[in-house]
């Protein structure tokens, strides 16, 4: 059985503002990792001999083991404190970027990267948190916050990887990740207090395995489709073991006396479809990420008979290309809290919908208008605000959803739904730019990156429309609030 417990705590706690700004940069640190290597893979792969299938692994496997061990952390700090498995989370990501900072080959590189991943766990570790420790009028407020850091880390990541780039060697991306997790590490565990309110449920192991293996099995199916063919018995043979481990979870999950995770809850509306909107928004927003930057740094690197071919782009340098995304990524840090805001007086599911048709609009604009950098400013601005609103919303409507026990796991799952989505969206897109290329090469045509903007403009603007019928858990959500306030 679950229950919330209270522990003897002292009587005066660390005001919730500064447990906000030290959350803040815990979670900043880490959506600076997430995006910092992107720009990097030429060079990583040129500089440690790696093939392209292996170098998309220190991005693939990071995204990986995040997915794997976020529900799962999640659900550890519902059980043995937040705060604790915080640093816990921290410091597995200060020795993956470390290990990655002093990585001698591709391997190890991959495997330091895959322990990072553990840092994905920061998000709804955090979430509960601010669940737990804040008054109930600013709870949606500071999920907003906290969520627009998602976008602004992954934007100025962008930024400063280009400059790193461009000027350093690749190793000091991970250097300067390492002192920024440090001193959130430290500053988690001298000024954020550990939450007061716990499950006493016993850890589901066979629920965590096989959740787990859904995860990998899916995910490593998605990643190397490309490279090993859609249709080869080992992709074929992923999925079909990601299907049948589903649906064993499932019916385990259903049927154990403490479940890893409330299946039912799960199924409820409110929940159901926010983690369907949190795997579109992935979808669209990664894919958004990750061609942008592709696009405007062509034609440049190309052979020059090539390069003569190529009608798109401005031939940007990484520190150019983060520039263009800049404006984006700060107009979040203003998007996220006002969609908090907004929530508190409408109901967090309309800057949802209101957030993915934003985001909607940006991507047609990014597939209509795309011939000078301004462009690429605007859309990826309205973009980025779009993503704000989103973001911010999701962790309110699943914490209204959940019982304050549950508010962990339940986060990290839609964590991990955001996760798969990125996954989705980074391999369609490659899947896109292959397909449709320029005569005689394998360098995209400006046809492909249209087709992928407008794909994501549908897909978005189909999350918006399940936004709207994201329906709150009344009754869940006044007891939740009278628990907070009792």
């Amino acid at each position: 059985m679950v229950v919330t417990l209270r522990n003897d705590m002292p009587e005066t706690r660390q005001h919730y503002n500064i447990t906000l700004g030290v959350l803040t940069l815990a979670a900043t640190a880490y959506a600076l990792q997430q995006t910092m290597v992107v720009p990097a893979l030429p060079e990583l792969q040129r500089e440690l001999g790696a093939s392209t299938a292996w170098v998309t692994w220190v991005m693939t496997g990071f995204l990986l083991a995040a997915a794997v061990l976020t529900p799962i952390l999640g659900k550890l700090g519902d059980r043995f404190g937040k705060e604790r498995l915080l640093v816990v989370a921290l410091g597995l990501f200060l020795l993956g970027c470390i290990g990655c900072a002093a990585a001698p080959d591709i391997w190890t590189l991959i495997a330091f990267r895959m322990v990072s991943g553990a840092a994905g766990a920061v998000f709804p570790l955090s979430f509960g948190i601010i669940r737990d420790e804040f008054p109930p009028e600013k709870v949606k407020v500071g999920m907003g916050l906290l969520s627009a850091v998602f976008g602004v880390g992954g934007g100025l990541g962008l930024v400063l990887s280009g400059l790193i780039v461009d000027h350093l060697s690749w190793r000091w991306i991970f250097v300067v990740g390492a002192i920024g997790v440090a001193v959130a590490l430290l500053l988690v565990r001298r000024f954020v207090p550990e939450s007061p309110v716990r499950s006493t449920s016993r850890i589901d192991v066979p629920g965590a395995v096989l959740l787990s293996v859904v995860l990998v099995s899916f995910l490593l199916a998605l990643s190397e489709g490309g490279s090993w063919g859609w249709s080869s018995p080992a992709v074929l043979g992923l999925f079909a073991l990601s299907v049948v481990s589903l649906v064993g979870w499932i019916a385990l999950e259903l049927h154990v006396d403490e479940p890893l995770v409330d299946i039912r809850v799960l199924a409820e509306r409110p929940v159901l479809l926010t983690n369907a909107t949190a795997l579109i928004s992935g979808f669209a927003m990664f894919g958004a990420y990750v061609l942008v930057p592709r696009f405007a740094e062509a034609p440049a690197g190309l052979p020059p008979d090539v390069a003569a071919q190529v009608d798109y782009g401005f031939g940007a340098t990484a520190t150019m290309t983060g520039m263009y995304l800049l404006p984006g990524s700060l107009l979040m840090l203003v998007a996220g809290p006002f969609a908090g805001l907004l929530g508190r007086r409408v109901g967090s599911k309309w800057p949802l919908a209101i957030g993915m048709a934003l985001i909607a609009a940006s991507a047609t604009m990014l597939a209509t208008l795309h011939d000078a950098p301004w462009q690429i400013v605007v859309s990826m601005a309205g973009l980025s605000v779009g993503v704000g609103f989103a973001f911010a919303a999701m962790p309110a409507l699943i914490s209204e959803a959940v019982a304050p026990t549950e508010t962990g796991i339940a986060t990290g799952l839609n964590t991990v739904m955001r996760t798969v989505g990125a996954v989705i969206g980074a391999q369609v897109g490659a899947a896109i730019l292959t397909a449709e290329t320029l005569d005689g090469t394998n360098v995209p045509a400006e046809s492909a990156y249209v087709s992928a903007f407008v794909l994501s403009a549908i897909a978005a603007a189909v999350a918006a429309v399940i936004a709207v019928f994201v329906t709150p858990a009344r009754r869940r959500r006044r007891a939740s609030l009278a628990m907070e306030t009792g």
